[in-house]
């Protein structure tokens, strides 16, 4: 099954200043290494054609990390460089001229979602959908907003993050359909999420694959230790 993968590794990681003010945050440091590592580890279990680098923010410190270990990484990549920020929409976009997959992968590269990826471009596929994305339950989602579906899974609409929230958040992975993503004329900088998401979510055929898998968002404060042996830093 043929499919490329962006990681967006190229945020400024506002969130995280007081604490990682010195690198991306997808470089911050777990247990030795940088957490770019473990989304990369991840993502070999699924033999991805070619991960594609979306760069941006100290861009030279992941090339330079990536490319001196590239023998820990089994497969091709790349790296898709912004000379400005051009938001999330605008970061995919420009990492798209580097694969060429009908389906392809954009995960967020300060989050990790253990989830089987094979099975989710699979659903996508069965399913006949234009966007999927992977969604968690979570009983106490404050911090996030809400993912609402129907009862075939495609999801309906998206609720801001409010006080006492509960349900399905985003896990920041996304697969999408190649030539209906492009049909959209987007402009060079915009939101993925409020551009793409919520403003054709009536357009396009979006599915929700549901992983109750361990998932941890590195933009948020607050020492963590999780089974997989992140000792972590989170928001509080």
């Amino acid at each position: 099954m043929h499919k490329d993968c962006i990681i967006l590794a190229g945020g400024l990681g506002t969130r995280l200043q007081s604490v990682v003010n010195d690198r991306p945050k997808c470089m911050a440091d777990i247990n030795g290494k940088p957490f770019l590592y473990y989304v990369c580890q991840h993502l070999m279990k699924f033999h991805f054609c070619k991960i594609v680098f979306s760069v941006g923010y100290q861009k030279d410190m992941i090339i330079d990390y990536v490319t001196s270990h590239r023998d820990e990484f089994r497969f091709a990549f790349d790296f898709a460089e912004e000379n400005e920020p051009l938001g999330t929409g605008g970061a995919i976009l420009n990492a798209m001229p580097y694969s060429d997959t009908e389906d392809f992968f954009v995960i967020n590269g300060d989050t990790f979602f253990d989830i089987n990826l094979d099975q989710m471009v699979q659903a996508q596929q069965e399913k006949m959908a234009d966007c999927t994305i992977a969604l968690k339950k979570m009983e106490k989602a404050d911090r996030y907003g809400i993912v609402h579906m129907n009862d075939e899974q495609f999801i309906t609409g998206f609720e801001e993050k409010k006080e006492g929230s509960s349900g399905y958040i985003n896990g920041g992975v996304y697969c999408l359909f190649r030539n209906s993503f492009l049909n959209i004329p987007f402009p060079q900088k915009f939101s993925f999420e409020k551009d793409y998401l919520e403003k054709y979510i009536n357009e396009r055929d979006m599915l929700g694959f549901v992983q109750d898998k361990y998932f941890i968002d590195i933009g948020i404060r607050k020492i963590i230790k999780s089974s997989n042996g992140f000792a972590q830093f989170f928001d509080v």
